[in-house]
């Protein structure tokens, strides 16, 4: 059996001691770590295949591990799931913007969680995406999961980039942020929909380099969505 490896930061035992037991009955291997120094440590030397990230960490905090994963090109790509009691609005919105790809607040039902993680396993593994899409100067390729701007390459987290290869391939049609959800994150996958706007901006800001800015194929559809549109854009 091909085990996928999660990897537990939390600085109670009785947390972890629960979601390993729920991870390993769905047939995931667990990591486990109570701060973010041996957090990082096993990440560097076990690559898990998704980190369950707490806020409140002695030591430092989670965001700060976060932070660091996301800045370093070995560890850009790893799904992080922030779970925390933190469950204010503008700590969730905090936790995506730095990086995380998704946030589920405690208490939750472990069910909930396994469905979150298996759901942001299969979106961010490429799947059977191998097309190469390509609007004037903005360039996709789906096999090596890349994105370019004229000769620059773009560094987008894994969320980003199927939400970009999505419009890309359906062009000039408004969704709403519920099929959104639906179609980039999958369906039954518990995820608020506030979660696609954070996601939307942090796409937007990724569609820009030093020479081009492209982050107004992005638009807005008021009381819709968004909708991707390739309309102008070869004249820039």
């Amino acid at each position: 059996m091909n085990e996928r490896k999660v990897l537990i930061v939390d600085d109670e035992f009785a947390i972890r001691d629960m979601l390993r037991m729920a991870l390993e009955i769905a047939d995931f291997r667990c990591l486990e770590a109570e701060n973010i120094h041996d957090a990082y440590t096993l990440i560097v030397d076990e690559r898990p295949d998704i980190v369950l990230l707490d806020w409140m960490l002695p030591g430092g905090s989670g965001l700060e591990l976060l932070r660091r994963l996301k800045r370093n090109d070995t560890t850009r790509e790893l799904p992080v799931i922030m779970l925390t009691a933190k469950s204010a609005e503008d700590n969730v919105i905090q936790g995506l913007d730095v990086g995380a790809d998704d946030y589920i607040t405690k208490p939750f039902a472990p069910r909930e969680l396994i469905a979150r993680i298996k759901a942001l396993l299969r979106r961010t593994s490429g799947g059977d995406e191998q097309e190469r899409l390509q609007v004037s100067e903005l360039v996709l390729e789906g096999e090596s999961r890349r994105v370019f701007l004229g000769e620059d390459p773009l560094d987008m987290g894994p969320t980003e980039f199927n939400l970009l290869q999505f419009f890309m391939s359906h062009p000039e049609r408004a969704y709403t942020r519920s099929q959104l959800l639906d179609h980039v994150w999958g369906a039954n996958v518990y995820v608020e929909e506030r979660t696609v706007d954070v996601h939307i901006r942090r796409l937007r800001k990724a569609l820009q380099s030093p020479a081009h800015d492209y982050s107004d194929l992005i638009q807005t559809v008021r009381g819709t969505g968004y909708r991707f549109s390739s309309r102008g854009a070869g004249n820039r």
